[in-house]
C-alpha cells in the first residue's frame, strides 16, 4: 500500500518531496507562533526583566556607598515613572466612570454596582478574617516585647485621632467642598492634606454621569466628549505602557540601594513579615480565585495571566492607583471584558477595594497587641475586622496609605500608636504584596461582573426570541383561521358536513 498524506485537506501520495513540504510548514508554524506570542506579550516579558535586572542592578549599586545626590539620580528614571503614572490617574478616573456610568442604563447600573459592594464589602471581610487568623496561629509579636523603636533606630509615629473623627473624614471625603481643590487634596482629620481625594471623585463621576444619561438627547454631545477623552487618554496609556520596564528597572534597584539594616530588620519582624505575606499568598492564591471560579466556572489562573504587567507595576510601585491604568487596558484587550464594566467597575476598586491592605492591618494590630502583652477579648477581636473592613475603603492607593488606617483600629481598640514606626519599617516589604493582592480582588471582580452582565444579555436575547417567536406563531394561527374562513373550497366542505345529518334523517 502506498502511504498518503494530506496537505489541505486533500490526500496525495507520500514521497520525500511532500514530507520535506510538511516538515516545513511544521516549522514554519512554530516559527510563526513562537514570533507572534513574542509580540505579543513583549511588554510582559520586558517589564519582568526590569524587576530582575534592577534587583541585580541594585546589588551592584548598594556596595558603591552612593552619597544621597547620587542616590536621587540613580532614582530618577522610577520617579519619572510614577509621576507619568500618577499624571494620568485623574482624567482617567474622571472619564472613565463618567463614560461608564453614562452607558449603562439606571437599572442595570444599580444592579452591577450592588453586586460590586457586595463582592468588595465580602472579600475584605474575608480577608480581615484571614489576618486575624494567621495573626494568633503564627503569633507575630510573642516574645518581640523587647523589641523597640529605637534598636532599629526608628523615630516613634504617634497618632492622636479619635476613631468617630476618621469615620466623619471618610464621609467629608465623600462629598469635596471644592472639586478642583478635591483633585489634589483631601481631608484626612478634620484638615486639608497634600494628596487626591479620589474617592470624593469617584463619587461625583459616577453620579454626574448618571446625570448625563438623564438628559437624553441633549446629554449625548457631552457623553461623546467624555468618551473621545476617554479613549484618548487610554492612547497615552499604552504609550506609558512602554516605559514602565525601564522605570521599574531603576525603581525596584533604587529601593534596594535605600534598605538599611535588612538583616536586622527581618529577624527582628521576620515573624510578622512571614506571617502578612503567607496571608496575602492565601487570599490571593486561594479564596479570589475560588470565588472567581464559583461564579464563572471559568478556569481563574488563565484569567489572571493575561494581567502580569499590571501585577509586576503593582509589585514595583506599590500603589493601586498608579496601576489603574495598565489594568484597565490589560482586562480590556487580554481577557475581553466590556469596557462599559471594567471602566466603570475598576476606578472604584482601585479607591475601595483594599483586601491586601485589611490583611496585614488585621495582622499589625493584633501584633502590636501581643507586643504590648495585651490580651484581645471577642469584642476588641470583632472591632478590629469591622474597622478593618470600613476603614480601608477609605485608605489611599498610595505607598504607606494603610499605615494611618492601622493607627484607626488601634484607636478603636484602645491600643497605643507609638510602635506604628514598626510597620513603617517594613512596609516597603509587605506594601508590595498588599498592593498585588488589592488589584487582584479588582480585576477578578471586574470579571466576575462582565460574566454575569454577559448571562443577563444572553437571556435578554433569548427572552426577545422567544416573544418574536410567540408572535410569529399567534400571526400564522390568525392567518389560518381568517383562510378558513374566507376560502371558498372550505367553506363550501362546511356546508356539505352541516347538510349531511338532514340528509340522512330524511332516507331513515
Amino acid at each position: 500500500m502506498e502511504k498518503k498524506s494530506e496537505i489541505n485537506g486533500h490526500a496525495i501520495a507520500s514521497s520525500a518531496s511532500t514530507d520535506q513540504i510538511l516538515e516545513k510548514s511544521v516549522q514554519k508554524s512554530f516559527r510563526e507562533k513562537l514570533v507572534e506570542f513574542l509580540r505579543k506579550n513583549l511588554l510582559v516579558i520586558m517589564t519582568v526583566s526590569g524587576v530582575l535586572v534592577g534587583v541585580g542592578l541594585g546589588m551592584m549599586v548598594r556596595n558603591l556607598n552612593l552619597t544621597k545626590a547620587q542616590m536621587t539620580y540613580f532614582a530618577f528614571p522610577g520617579e519619572m515613572l510614577l509621576r507619568m503614572l500618577k499624571m494620568i490617574i485623574l482624567p482617567l478616573v474622571v472619564c472613565s466612570l463618567i463614560s461608564g456610568a453614562a452607558s449603562l442604563d439606571t437599572r442595570s447600573l444599580g444592579k452591577l454596582g450592588g453586586i460590586a459592594v457586595a463582592y468588595f464589602l465580602v472579600t475584605t471581610l474575608i480577608a480581615s478574617g484571614i489576618g486575624v487568623a494567621l495573626a494568633f496561629i503564627i503569633k507575630p509579636g510573642v516574645g518581640a516585647g523587647a523589641l523597640n523603636t529605637n534598636n532599629l533606630g526608628l523615630e516613634s509615629v504617634s497618632s492622636n485621632k479619635e476613631t468617630t473623627d476618621s469615620f466623619l473624614d471618610l464621609a467629608r471625603n465623600l462629598f469635596p467642598a471644592n472639586l478642583v481643590a478635591a483633585a489634589f487634596r483631601s481631608v484626612p482629620i478634620g484638615t486639608e492634606a497634600d494628596g487626591m481625594n479620589i474617592l470624593g471623585l469617584v463619587l461625583f463621576a459616577m453620579v454626574f454621569g448618571v446625570a448625563l444619561r438623564k438628559l437624553g438627547d441633549e446629554g449625548e454631545e457631552l457623553i461623546r466628549f467624555f468618551n473621545a477623552f476617554n479613549e484618548a487618554t487610554m492612547v497615552l496609556v499604552s504609550w506609558i505602557m512602554w516605559y514602565i520596564p525601564f522605570g521599574i528597572m531603576f525603581l525596584v534597584g533604587s529601593k534596594i540601594v535605600e534598605m538599611e539594616d535588612v538583616v536586622l530588620l527581618v529577624t527582628s519582624l521576620g515573624k510578622y513579615i512571614f506571617a502578612s505575606i503567607l496571608g496575602h499568598i492565601i487570599h490571593g492564591g486561594i479564596v479570589l480565585p475560588l470565588i472567581y471560579f464559583g461564579f464563572t466556572r471559568k478556569n481563574p489562573f488563565s484569567f489572571l495571566s493575561g494581567l502580569i504587567t499590571p501585577f509586576t507595576t503593582a509589585f514595583a510601585t506599590c500603589s493601586s492607583s498608579a496601576t489603574l491604568p495598565s489594568m484597565i487596558k490589560c482586562v480590556e484587550e487580554n481577557n475581553g471584558v466590556d469596557k462599559r464594566i471594567s471602566r466603570f467597575i475598576l476606578p472604584i476598586g482601585a479607591t475601595v477595594n483594599m483586601d491586601g491592605a485589611a490583611i496585614f492591618q488585621c495582622i499589625a494590630a493584633v501584633f502590636i497587641a501581643q507586643l504590648n502583652n495585651a490580651e484581645l477579648n471577642a469584642g476588641q477581636i470583632f472591632t478590629i475586622l469591622v474597622t478593618a473592613t470600613a476603614s480601608s475603603v477609605g485608605a489611599a492607593g498610595i505607598p504607606a496609605g494603610g499605615i494611618i488606617t492601622i493607627a484607626i483600629i488601634l484607636e478603636a481598640i484602645g491600643l497605643p500608636t507609638n510602635d506604628l514606626s514598626l510597620m513603617l519599617a517594613v512596609d516597603w516589604i509587605v506594601d508590595r504584596t498588599t498592593t498585588v493582592v488589592n488589584v487582584e480582588g479588582d480585576a477578578l471582580g471586574a470579571g466576575i461582573l462582565h460574566h454575569i452582565n454577559q448571562q443577563e444579555m444572553k437571556k435578554q436575547r433569548d427572552q426577545q426570541q422567544e416573544e418574536e417567536l410567540a408572535g410569529v406563531l399567534v400571526e400564522a394561527v390568525a392567518n389560518v383561521q381568517a383562510e378558513e374562513e374566507t376560502s371558498p373550497l372550505m367553506t363550501h366542505q362546511n356546508k356539505a358536513l352541516a347538510a349531511t345529518p338532514e340528509a340522512i334523517e330524511s332516507v331513515l
